[in-house]
């Protein structure tokens, strides 16, 4: 089996959820039948929104250390951080398990061709590349439903989980005439439930979960 390396902390809440999905998809019957995990959950790395050339360099010493304490293989649980993938492919010398790669092919093989997403600038435009590139249409929000999702996200990153911000998440999901939707944020799944969407969600971090089981457990 694979070691997985992490790079997390964007955010932390972020983070440990997907630990916990990782846990979840993996068929064990035992301790020993789950994969061996490093994570480097690092609250410092300047924020991607905000300070993107400090981010890179971070990133690229947080990958490189991974690598020296024995991961084979790395994931990021951020979307908007894998902007900085060649980055953390070079400072390493490892492969990188793309969640952006994933939730795009996710979404054209479940057949929708207009595929909304919610995530930062920076993601929305990793996402806007990948879809094209994979024939597809991509929907994003708007000037003032991208400045509403960017709120929603510091306050879950502050710890607000509330019906507020919840009804805020859901209310953008809806208003995206999509026939399905990726959460490109991992602080999304943290508020918005599929139940309340008329079209799938699809989890970027689930879906990035699932995979590196699959692979580290080759």
């Amino acid at each position: 089996m694979k070691t997985l390396g992490v790079l997390g902390g964007m955010g932390p809440a972020a983070t440990l959820e997907f630990l916990a999905r990782l846990q979840a998809a993996t068929p064990a019957m035992r301790d020993q039948d789950h994969i061996r995990v490093l994570v480097d959950i690092n609250p410092r790395i300047p924020d991607r929104n905000t300070d993107s050339a400090a981010a890179g360099p971070v990133l690229g010493a947080m990958a490189a250390g991974l690598a020296g304490a024995g991961a084979d293989v790395l994931a990021i649980a951020c979307n908007t951080a894998h902007a900085y993938a060649d980055i953390i492919r070079q400072a390493s010398g490892l492969p990188l398990i793309d969640m952006i790669d994933l939730a795009c092919e996710a979404a054209r093989d479940a057949g929708a061709r207009r595929v909304g997403v919610l995530g930062t600038p920076t993601a929305v435009a990793l996402y806007i590349a990948r879809l094209t590139g994979l024939g597809l249409e991509p929907v994003v929000p708007d000037a003032a439903q991208q400045a509403r999702f960017m709120e929603l996200v510091y306050r879950i990153k502050a710890g607000d989980l509330g019906q507020a911000v919840r009804d805020g998440m859901a209310g953008l999901a809806a208003g995206m005439d999509a026939q399905a939707l990726i959460a490109g944020c991992t602080e999304v799944p943290l508020v918005l439930d599929p139940a309340a969407l008329s079209i799938p969600l699809l989890d970027a971090g689930a879906l990035l979960a699932e995979r590196c089981v699959a692979v580290c457990s080759q």
